[in-house]
């Protein structure tokens, strides 16, 4: 399994795959014109499972990770976090 942070249009985005290369996504941060918006997804209502206005992307990751979202999937206790945040996957050409 990985756990690791990927590039998106308007900040990056929290992905684990599984062992059979199925990515999900469970948490994001954005840049907005108030700072930066940062969620983690949780299964019901949990309005601790976001923030807005905060002052950098580090700080927005930071509360993503500390809520630990990859854990609500079997098999990810103790999944480490990848160094390095991956680029944007290039669009399929038809």
């Amino acid at each position: 399994m990985r756990l690791f942070w990927r590039e998106h249009r308007l900040g990056q985005r929290l992905i684990v795959v599984d062992d059979s290369g199925h990515e999900e996504e469970v948490g994001g941060v954005r840049k907005t014109s108030r700072g930066f918006d940062a969620f983690a997804k949780v299964y019901g209502y949990d309005p601790d499972a976001a923030a807005s206005g905060l002052p950098s992307m580090d700080e927005a990751k930071k509360f993503v990770e500390a809520r630990r979202p990859w854990e609500m999937f079997e098999g990810t206790m103790g999944l480490q976090m990848e160094p390095t945040v991956q680029p944007l996957p290039a669009k399929p050409t038809s």
